[in-house]
């Protein structure tokens, strides 16, 4: 049997992906159109999409209170950071916390995050909202 060109993508588990609700993360089959990629290491707290690949982490340290804009999607807050070569987006309001890394390429990557809005959802919340 032959194998996609692709290879897995390279990810950091992050400190809190043994959390129960980021070990069962029901990550979307595709974002965007874009098909589910391996990672390296597999871990049922990481997933990756698309190439470039767009990758979610579960379990990620939680955000405190903040001046920066946050962006709310289907009542899910998102903490967006600019990166050199797209954006970084955060779930708001839950401990831990999911953290979205969209590629520039992408385009606009709050349109992406309706697909994170089930695994943010299922995270224990800490009493933090959108203002």
């Amino acid at each position: 049997m032959l194998s996609g060109c692709s290879s897995a993508v390279e990810v950091s588990v992050p400190g809190g992906a043994g959390a129960p609700a980021c070990r069962a993360a029901a990550w979307p089959a595709t974002v965007s159109g874009q098909e589910r990629r391996d990672t390296s290491p597999a871990s049922p707290a990481v997933a990756a999409w698309g190439d470039p690949a767009l990758v979610a982490r579960c379990g990620v340290a939680a955000i405190g209170p903040t001046d920066v804009e946050c962006v709310d999607v289907d009542g899910q807050g998102w903490i967006p950071t600019p990166l050199s070569d797209g954006t970084r987006l955060v779930s708001f309001g839950t401990d831990p916390a999911v953290e979205v890394l969209v590629p520039s390429s992408y385009g606009p990557a709050p349109l992406l995050l309706p697909a994170f809005t089930e695994v943010a959802a299922s995270l224990p919340r800490n009493g933090l909202v959108c203002r």
